[in-house]
């Protein structure tokens, strides 16, 4: 196991910079998601990680050596790859020994590692078969005993299961992180889907346009976004954002909206923003409640989605589109006017031009 420091990295293909200076530290054994929009240059940093894209500028480093002109065969680092990458012609005991045949390992030492890594991944009797005669569930798993078999300081993951079905993503997240605990290997994992950013990482960072945004604990993202960037990204269904102006009162701020509603401020951001200030309120779906005439703001409902669980409900507050999620069963119907009461002890406050947090730290 290694850490992994990158340190003001940058890419660039000709005059376009895709990756613009990004600092990032990721510890020994820790599991770091890399989340972002396409585009965002995420996939591209792990393959310069992996040796696969030359670094125009700055410095990578695994286990404390800079890897800048490492051969990726070097690097002890092990990828699994979007597409599986499996060789057809080879039967899953040949695929997951390829690299330690390919390195003239022993016989029986290569055996070992192979029935070590289908003992953890439940791939024992399948090793006879070939990929075409595996699920893409199955294929992944595979895909993962390749890499375990070289036991390497670092795993890097390239969206793992954008190519499987919604139940067995959730089914293979669980399997990819139960997994880590056991073998304690530093992991670097990319996907655009937050919801596996959230449930798998013990560090998400998030990117745009080549620039590290914010990173931390993924519950540190979710209660503290640094920007409405962040703030809209995490989360699903994403936070609430209703334009409004700060207004200032002595040592109380409220937020008040265009139609004149006004509601108390976020703690702490009237520290932070002047009166009169253009600002975006927002709440997360899941911290509104249902309050009585007059109170809190009053939404038009447009479809309501009971999913069992939970109540989802579309309304609309002017030209906004508010959603709302209550773990309670309403019978609401379309038009009906419901009055919504955020809880102001978890609302943020955004400043309308820099989309920075004005939330005090």
């Amino acid at each position: 196991m290694a850490s992994v420091q990158i340190r003001a990295v940058k890419k660039q293909f000709g005059s376009t910079q895709i990756i613009r200076g990004v600092d990032i530290d990721i510890a020994d054994g820790e599991f770091t998601v890399l989340v972002g929009p396409s585009g965002c240059g995420k996939s591209t940093l792990l393959r310069m990680l992996a040796g696969l894209e030359e670094i125009t500028g700055g410095e990578i480093l695994i286990g404390g050596t800079v890897v800048n002109n490492v051969q990726p065969k070097d690097r002890d680092i092990a990828m699994v790859f979007q597409n599986y990458a499996l060789y057809p012609h080879m039967t899953v005991r040949d695929n997951m020994a390829f690299s330690l045949t390919l390195a003239k390992k022993e016989k029986s030492f290569v055996e070992e590692r192979v029935k070590k890594a289908a003992d953890i991944l439940g791939l024992n009797q399948l090793l006879d078969r070939y990929p075409r005669q595996l699920s893409g569930g199955q294929r992944q798993r595979v895909a993962m005993g390749r890499a375990i078999v070289r036991d390497p300081q670092v795993f890097l993951f390239d969206e793992p299961l954008s190519n499987l079905d919604a139940k067995l993503r959730v089914q293979m997240r669980t399997e990819i992180k139960e997994l880590h605990q056991r073998l304690k290997t530093t992991s670097i994992y990319v996907t655009h889907d937050q919801i596996e950013a959230m449930t798998m990482a013990d560090q998400i960072v998030v990117m745009r346009d080549g620039l590290v945004e914010q990173r931390g604990r993924p519950l540190d993202l979710y209660d503290h976004p640094a920007n409405l960037f962040v703030a809209g990204f995490i989360g699903s269904p994403a936070m609430n954002f209703i334009p409004a102006t700060l207004r200032k009162n002595g040592g109380a701020a409220e937020v008040e909206f265009v139609d004149g509603t006004r509601v108390p401020a976020p703690y702490g951001s009237a520290l932070q923003g002047s009166d009169g200030q253009k600002v975006t309120y927002g709440v997360r779906p899941e911290h509104l409640s249902i309050g009585g005439a007059g109170q809190g703001i009053a939404t038009k409902v447009i479809v309501v989605e009971p999913t069992g669980a939970d109540t989802e409900v579309f309304s609309r507050f002017g030209e906004t589109s508010l959603t709302s999620i209550f773990r309670e069963r309403h019978d609401f119907g379309a038009g009906d006017v419901i009055h919504l009461v955020p809880d102001h002890g978890r609302t943020h406050l955004f400043d309308a031009e820099s989309g920075k947090s004005l939330a005090a730290r």
